[in-house]
Order: structure tokens, then sequence, then C-alpha cells
């Protein structure tokens, strides 16, 4: 997969710093590559769920946000993504001391992308895949 886009990690980039819900949670960037986004989250106990388990909600927005982000390395400067449809499967509990979320892109087409987000809890460092998404986003000219 090629960039469109020179500048694509920058652009990946200002995507988390612009988006503030996701510093709010605390969403960090761990790598970008052409079509594939990596991030990850120190969990805090506003994370759990009242039963002790990583909420549904903060795994959720993170295949999201990670997915549109990998949607977002393939396309060109003029150009932003929307998600457009979302499935999600939890696997098992997520309980761990991080997150880590693989988002890659399946097929980056003319006006829709479909990517794969896969959330991993870690404990004791050791990874678990705990939920799995598949994320549908249309491409659309950015406003300026």
């Amino acid at each position: 997969m090629e960039p469109r886009n020179p500048a694509y990690v920058q652009q990946v980039e200002d995507l988390f710093r612009q988006a503030a819900f996701i510093m709010d949670v605390g969403y960090e960037l761990v790598s970008v590559t052409p079509g594939r986004v990596e991030t990850r989250l120190t969990v805090q106990p506003r994370h759990l769920q009242q039963d002790g388990v990583i909420h549904m909600g903060v795994q959720a927005t993170m295949a999201d946000h990670t997915g549109g982000s990998a949607a977002g390395t393939l396309i060109s400067a003029e150009q932003m993504v929307l998600t457009t449809g979302f499935t999600m499967n939890l696997l098992q509990a997520a309980v761990g001391e991080e997150l880590r979320c693989r988002a890659t892109v399946l097929k980056a087409g003319r006006t829709v992308s479909v990517v794969e987000s896969e959330v991993y809890a870690v404990a004791r460092g050791e990874e678990t895949l705990v939920s799995k998404a598949t994320v549908t986003l249309a491409v659309l000219p950015r406003k300026r």
C-alpha cells in the first residue's frame, strides 16, 4: 500500500493531537506505517467498568480511532476519513495494565476504506487479544 500524502505520518500525528476526546482518554500513538497504525493506553481506574474490566467503550473508541488513523495513512492531504460502519466483537474480558491496538487497512478505496482493528490487553508483559473490530470509513474531501 502506497501513501498518497508524503506527510502521512504528520497527518496522523495531527489527527491525534487535535482530537480532544482521544487525548482526554489517554490514547498514544506507538507506530505509523502505510496502512497500519498501533496505539496504546495505560489503563487507569477511570477506564474500568464496575467489575474491574476495561470498559467496552474504551476498547471501541480505541479500535475506531486507530482504524481511522490507519485509513488516514493512505489518503491525500485534501481528504479525510469518517466512520460509516463499525462492528466489534468482544472475545474475552479485558484485564491488564495496558491496552494496545493494531489496525490494518484491508481495502483502501477511492470512496470507502475498510480496516481491521485488534485490541490486546497487556498483563504482566503478556498480550491477550480481547476484541476485534471491522471499521468502514468514507473517504471525503477535507473541509478547509
